[in-house]
């Protein structure tokens, strides 16, 4: 057969093609000829001038030409040509419509079918029942719910609601535009719906997320004796999965089977993810096997099931038979496999992996690049995942996400907030995931205002219905110390779960607020809310004291039966508490049991013997934790150095500290520094000191400490110049040191210049530090100032009355101590044995008994024992102002043994008033308790000596020498 143009005959061949220009020379004169020519042509590159030959011959209004060309441009892949040419003809008829909107249907192009429906409802052009599919399809994909409810209701007038397919279509559309309810209800108007609706239903609900209902649709199906087909089984197995009805699933899979469906390309992949949801990757392993046709899907499937399941190494295994078996990944692939190398391997794989995204052609996939600049920047390389990130060609919001939230996990709070300003500014709307990343980043910042603002978005935003987003909110105003606003949002919040209640928990407790968290906790229990292990972690914290221990064992038994116990985290928790609580045959009990161990296992038993002085059973837990080849760490280390008995036990942890490295860390360096302290090594203390990073002000705090411990208070102040001159910051601990340095070098000038700087950088607000400069002044002999100081607090602790009052002490003021007393007491605040030993001496000093006494009484009335120096205090008293029988019956009474300072001042009371007899029996006490004590003798001879008993005072001092014992010679202060 041959086609005549322009005299010659031309015999078409589909394997060979004739160029373009030859077409446009050729004058075409037959519609037939042409029509042949349009159904052979196998190239792309003719279209366009086959269109020009139809405008230029008249042969557009050609339907027969057109509908083939049309064919021939879909069929081609040139779906732009065939949309330009439709758009040129004036009155489409109804074949043409339909020929275009199933062309533009099939390969996606949503919106173009939308408009090539408009343009003909513009020129009249009618719809049929083949029309409406294709239309409602497409706005079903645009959710262009407008457009479609219009079109239903145009096929309510035309009479198509019995229409099977289109109804279907219908439903899809609602079902997909979270309008199920209207599906449903669509579907139970059809006479004999057919499976292809059944199953538009179950994918709506499944889409929508109502996987019960999408499986109460199944049965239905069932139940009309229509059998389920792969589509049904496609959407209805995920579901399974999701929910862990791995009973169903099973029964699913052996009806594939039965059915023939077993192959199925889509559900080989289903069932391998349900199986994998089960962490039954034996099953999974064994469908892989079987399956003969292994497509790229299949293997996402398994390479999945290991990575979601945690074994990285099976998955990176899978994914290199894969490469194997010459099956190419696609993203779907890349996606799975790439978070194994931020969890499991180094950056060596993920590097090559890097490289297999380029030579597969996926470098600009967006999903791939983000799972990329998520493992760079969990593995540390955070400059190479923001490269990638800038070189995305197209961002999207889940992108942005990743790299604010990578930037939080490393630290960069800044840069998180600037990349969630930037997102807004490139058009991106935040969502829940980006809000919970920002307060994380507001919460470490410490920003309450810019917090506060992402508060105001999320009411804005209507995104505190998301429980995700109201933990995080909760989170950032607990880490902010703004309790009772967290505590109001936690009251306001409609739903809430064990993190929302965890996170209060332990807001309380980290705020020192244990009654308030043991309330919640209570609260949380009777609300039926379910028990974590992070619940039992915050609350067990709290429990530091004895009278905790039954809660701790009953909290303990909870863990028991909740299948808890096997929780290394938790164990240590526990073995924590009954440390605290002083059970530490508990906590050693506990710990014996533990079938894995961690470090933190055993620092917390060394903890606990530490904290009772059991310093045998520290070294000796140290020793095994050696042998049982578990590495300390830096808390290891600091429960060691304290109990440190010899300087050279204290060099070889130094050693230890040095050879792992562990000494790079600052609270370790401190340690060291306190042990050689100890030890009265200063040079060594200066050396570790020197080993430090400047830049860490606890460092500068420790020997500054240091110093004024071993009363180099000029050293001390030398210390503090010098951090200045560095420009660091000092904090509430460096001016307590510099104050009581000040106290060391008692000088008025250098207080002043002290106070000035404490007003200056604003530290005289905190009340520790207010408190030492009132001790600071009263020392230096300016209580005039102290009182001032005190005057002007605007909170005040029982340590600030107490100091105060210490202060008129040491001035011999027991008026004023006592006028203070009284106003400290009407304020509400409650005196503490220091405040009590500070008022009873002031009265000693001035000889007032009665006060003295007043004092003592309301001290027992308060409920404050007396202590050994409350006791001395009232027997000076009473010695000083001749009261010396009631001040014996008083050390008669002790529940304690008497000190020598207290006997020995009332012995030298009895010389003073000449009471030989008391003074004796005074004496025989000291020599039977104190026998080599030589001052009880010599103020024995003394007071013999003053009342002209020499006899006796010869017979003492003959006892003396019997007892080769010396008085201390003294010594003058003054030189020559």
């Amino acid at each position: 057969m041959s086609i005549a143009i322009g005299g010659k005959a031309i015999v078409p061949n589909i394997n060979h093609s004739v160029r373009p220009t030859m077409v446009l020379n050729l004058p075409c004169r037959s519609s037939s000829s042409f029509l042949h020519l349009l159904k052979y042509n196998q190239c792309i590159k003719r279209l366009k001038p086959l269109k020009s030959l139809l405008i230029v011959h008249g042969l557009i209004k050609n339907n027969l030409l057109l509908e083939q060309f049309l064919k021939s441009c879909f069929n081609l892949g040139a779906p732009n040509l065939a949309l330009s040419t439709f758009y040129q003809i004036q009155n489409p008829n109804l074949f043409l419509q339909n020929l275009m909107l199933k062309g533009l249907s099939s390969l996606g192009l949503s919106e173009d079918v939308l408009s090539v429906y408009l343009k003909c409802r513009v020129l009249n052009c009618p719809s049929d029942k083949f029309t409406f599919p294709f239309v409602i399809k497409a706005s079903s994909a645009l959710g262009a719910s407008g457009i479609g409810r219009q079109i239903h209701g145009f096929v309510l007038r035309r009479g198509y609601e019995r229409n099977v397919v289109i109804m279907t279509s219908i439903i899809d559309f609602y079902a997909k535009n979270a309008q199920i309810g209207i599906a449903r209800k669509l579907i139970d108007g059809i006479s004999e719906p057919d499976l292809v609706s059944w199953n538009a239903l179950v994918s709506g609900y499944c889409f929508n997320g109502l996987d019960k209902e999408a499986l109460g649709v199944v049965r239905e199906i069932q139940g009309v004796d229509i059998k389920p087909n792969v589509s049904t089984l496609a959407s209805i197995i995920p579901v399974c999965s999701r929910w862990r009805y791995f009973g169903i699933g099973k029964s699913l899979h052996g009806f594939a089977i039965k059915c023939g469906y077993f192959l199925n390309d889509f559900l080989v992949p289903a069932f391998i993810s349900m199986y994998k949801s089960e962490v039954d990757l034996s099953s999974a392993r064994q469908l892989f096997d079987f399956a003969v046709e292994r497509n790229v899907s299949v293997w996402n499937a398994m390479i999945n099931g290991y990575t979601q399941n945690e074994k990285f190494l099976e998955g990176f295994e899978m994914f290199r038979e894969m490469l194997r078996a010459d099956v190419q990944p696609n993203s779907v692939t890349f996606v799975s496999i790439i978070p194994s190398c931020e969890n499991y391997f180094n950056i060596w794989y993920g590097v090559s992996l890097h490289g297999c995204v380029i030579k597969y052609g996926l470098g600009n996939q967006v999903s791939v690049l983000t799972a990329l600049v998520s493992m760079y920047a969990k593995l540390g390389y955070i400059s190479l995942a923001v490269f990638l990130f800038n070189q995305m060609p197209n961002k999207t919001l889940l992108s942005w996400n990743v790299m604010i939230s990578r930037y939080v996990s490393n630290g960069l709070w800044d840069e998180s907030l600037v990349a969630f300003r930037g997102m807004q500014l490139e058009g991106f709307s935040p969502d829940a995931v980006s809000i919970v990343s920002m307060l994380s980043a507001c919460s470490n910042q410490g920003d309450i205002i810019l917090g506060e603002s992402a508060h105001a978005f999320v009411v804005r935003r209507s995104f505190e219905t998301n429980i995700n987003v109201s933990n995080a909110l909760l989170a950032f105003y607990s880490d902010c110390c703004l309790l009772s606003t967290c505590f109001k949002l936690f009251e306001r919040m409609a739903t809430k779960n064990t993190v929302s209640w965890n996170t209060l928990i332990s807001g309380y407790v980290h705020s020192g607020q244990k009654e308030k968290a043991n309330m919640i906790f209570h609260q949380m229990q009777k609300e039926g809310e379910k028990l974590d292990s992070v619940t039992l972690l915050s609350i067990l914290s709290s429990y530091t004291e004895s009278e905790n221990f039954s809660q701790g064992t009953i909290l303990h038994g909870y863990a028991i039966k909740a299948g808890c116990e096997s929780d290394v985290s938790l164990t240590n928790a526990l073995i924590s508490m009954y440390c605290d609580c002083g059970e530490l045959d508990a906590g050693l009990s506990l710990f014996d049991v533990m079938p894995e161990r961690s470090v933190v296992s055993w620092n917390s038993l060394m903890t606990g013997f530490r904290h009772y002085n059991l310093s045998n059973n520290v070294l000796v837990l140290f020793g095994s934790m050696i042998k049982e080849d578990q590495r300390p760490n830096q808390v290891s280390l600091l429960n060691l150095l304290p109990i440190c008995c010899t300087l050279p036990q204290g060099k070889s942890i130094h050693a230890f500290a040095l050879r792992t490295g562990i000494i790079e860390e600052t609270t370790v360096l401190t340690s060291l520094i306190f042990m050689y302290a100890r030890f009265g090594n200063i040079n060594l203390c200066l050396l570790v000191f020197h080993m430090g990073k400047k830049g860490d002000i606890s460092l500068w705090n420790a020997i500054i400490s240091v110093h004024v411990d071993t009363k180099n208070a000029e050293r001390a102040v030398a210390v503090f110049r010098e951090l200045l001159q560095l420009s660091l910051e000092p904090d509430n601990i460096t001016v307590l040191s510099l104050i009581s340095s000040c106290i060391l070098v008692n000088s008025l000038n250098l207080a002043d210049s002290v106070m000035a700087y404490v007003i200056r950088k604003g530290f005289d607000k905190d009340v520790l530090v207010t408190n030492a400069l009132i001790d600071l002044y009263a020392r230096c002999g300016n209580i005039v100032v102290a009182r001032l100081l005190f005057n002007y607090m605007h909170e005040r602790d029982a340590v600030s009355w107490s100091v105060m009052i210490n202060g008129y002490r040491l001035h011999g003021d027991a008026i004023d101590a006592l006028e203070l007393f009284s106003r400290m007491r009407i304020s509400g605040v409650s005196p503490d044995a220091i405040t009590y030993s500070s008022l009873l001496s002031a009265c000693s000093h001035a000889g007032l008994v009665e006060k003295g006494h007043r004092v003592f009484n309301s001290m027992v009335e308060d409920g404050v024992s007396p202590r050994t120096e409350h006791y001395a205090c009232m027997v000076d008293l009473l010695g000083r102002t001749g009261h010396l029988h009631e001040a014996y019956d008083i050390v008669n009474r002790l529940p304690f043994k008497p000190s020598i300072g207290m006997l020995e001042s009332l012995l030298g009371a009895c010389k003073i008033y000449g009471n030989v007899e008391l003074g004796e029996r005074i004496c025989q006490m000291l020599f039977k308790m104190y026998p080599q004590n030589s001052e009880s003798y010599v103020m024995l001879h003394n007071i013999y000596a003053a009342a002209g008993k020499w006899e006796d005072a010869n017979t003492v001092r003959s006892i003396m020498e019997g007892r080769l014992l010396r008085k201390v010679p003294g010594f003058s202060l003054v030189g020559d």
